[in-house]
């Protein structure tokens, strides 16, 4: 093994002992270097590797510090703070109230013996007519309805966002993203070679003229964005802005990607593939409106892209399986979908409204409609301080670095997930976290970084 590598598994070694705590800083490069007696290239590379494991993040002029993290299974408390069991607000699946007992019953009719063998044969990626048919219909919305002749399926939305990014960007070539954008994508970019290019934006996203004037610069190959509630800050674009933008990315020649995997918790938005509809490839899926388990992502694409695109899916082994896709076809049919669909708006209003309650006079932005908030840090947090002694307190929150394109442009900001904690247990985190807000970086010593800085960017 490389000597740089031996060197930082010792470092990892000393992060998961708690021997480095979160927040903790390293010493500077150079320093380091001098005291393992070792070449500073060596130790860029150390650095380098313990920020590819996630252990550490840094950013120049400021330090590298040991990244927040929430304590594992059998390992020890981060504080003595941490006495309860862990609450994991970075997790976001939601689950309706006898959500079990609602999808048993279409299941039936899948074991038989005759049923279920046809089922489990492989799917291709434009699965089957009825299910087809089936997605066209759940995925409706104002202005648009797709043609069922469009529709591909994936394994998850996860694996149709890459399937479609594949089919557009070589690597190497460029991807427009909101400045801040949904992790898991930076991830597929990585895997794929492309580089994100955040886009000028305001409160509403990415600015029309932003769009045209970075392609103009450098192309664009494609283009990723969340219109409606937005992942982190729950943002959803106006109409008129929906049609500028889309208007501007078709003038452009630059095809979308839109993720609308949250957008059936705030019916009534047009998709931008209402407004263009020949270079937008609309992503959504089953898991958040169903279940976790049930992992069927949608792509509706223009009709000159669907052998590229199910070309795509069987390359990347991201397709359905078949008997996911029976099961879903079968809950579409007999309302099983619309009913979780609704008791999940109802839920995430009520979680919003706990929310409101316990971080009244923080700057929280949201939607009453959202299963997630972006909190603001009051100063002097850092994201990953805050994080930090959120962990210590049995608490994982998503530091907003993880968010963010640019690494010189990072938020002090959190995101909570809200729909997977009972609410109970949300309802004791959001008083905790207040609590630990209010009294400043002071109040846990063991995770304040060391001259009064904090972490800042991955």
């Amino acid at each position: 093994m490389d000597d740089y590598r031996r060197i930082a598994d010792r470092i990892a070694a000393d992060i998961a002992s708690g021997r480095l705590a979160p927040g903790q800083r390293l010493p500077p490069q150079r320093q380091f270097a001098r005291r393992r007696g070792i070449a500073a290239s060596t130790a860029g590379r150390v650095y380098g590797e313990l920020v590819r494991r996630g252990l550490v993040v840094g950013e120049v002029g400021r330090g590298t510090f040991v990244r927040a993290a929430p304590p594992t299974a059998g390992g020890r408390a981060l504080t003595e703070a941490h006495t309860s069991a862990p609450v994991n607000l970075e997790l976001n699946y939601p689950s309706a109230p006898g959500q079990a007992e609602l999808l048993a019953p279409a299941l039936e009719a899948l074991r038989r013996p005759d049923v279920l063998g046809e089922v489990l044969r492989p799917a291709a990626a434009t699965g089957t007519g009825p299910a087809r048919e089936a997605a066209a219909a759940l995925l409706a919305a104002p202005g648009w309805n797709p043609d069922p002749g469009q529709v591909l399926f994936a394994g998850n939305a996860r694996q149709a966002i890459a399937a479609a990014l594949a089919s557009l960007v070589r690597p190497g070539g460029r991807a427009g993203v909101e400045e801040l954008t949904y992790p898991l994508v930076k991830e597929i970019a990585a895997r794929l070679g492309i580089r994100l290019v955040p886009l000028p934006g305001d409160e509403e996203g990415p600015l029309p003229d932003a769009l045209a004037a970075v392609h103009r610069r450098s192309p664009l190959s494609a283009l990723y964005l969340q219109p409606t509630l937005h992942n982190p800050t729950s943002r959803t674009m106006g109409e008129e802005r929906r049609a500028r933008l889309a208007r501007a990315a078709a003038d452009s020649g630059v095809p979308i990607v839109e993720d609308r995997i949250w957008s059936f918790l705030r019916p009534g938005s047009t998709p931008l593939a209402a407004h263009a509809p020949h270079v937008t490839h609309v992503v959504d899926g089953m898991s958040k409106r169903v279940a976790p388990g049930l992992t069927v992502g949608f792509l509706v694409v223009p009709p000159d892209r669907v052998p590229a695109v199910a070309a795509a899916l069987r390359s990347g082994g991201w397709g359905a399986g078949r008997f996911a896709l029976e099961a879903a076809v079968r809950w579409c049919a007999d309302g099983t979908v619309e009913r979780l669909v609704a008791a999940k708006r109802a839920d995430a209003a009520r979680r919003q409204r706990l929310v409101a309650e316990h971080l009244a006079g923080f700057s929280v932005r949201s939607d009453p409609h959202a299963y997630y908030a972006w909190w603001e840090l009051p100063p002097p947090w850092r994201a990953d301080t805050f994080a930090a002694a959120a962990a210590a307190r049995g608490i994982a929150v998503t530091p907003g670095p993880a968010f963010a394109v640019d690494p010189s442009r990072t938020p002090d900001a959190v995101r909570l997930g809200l729909a997977s904690a009972p609410e109970e247990d949300l309802v004791r985190a959001l008083r905790t976290l207040a609590a630990v807000a209010r009294g400043g970086p002071s109040v846990s010593p063991s995770v304040r970084a060391p001259g009064g800085t904090g972490p800042r960017t991955p």
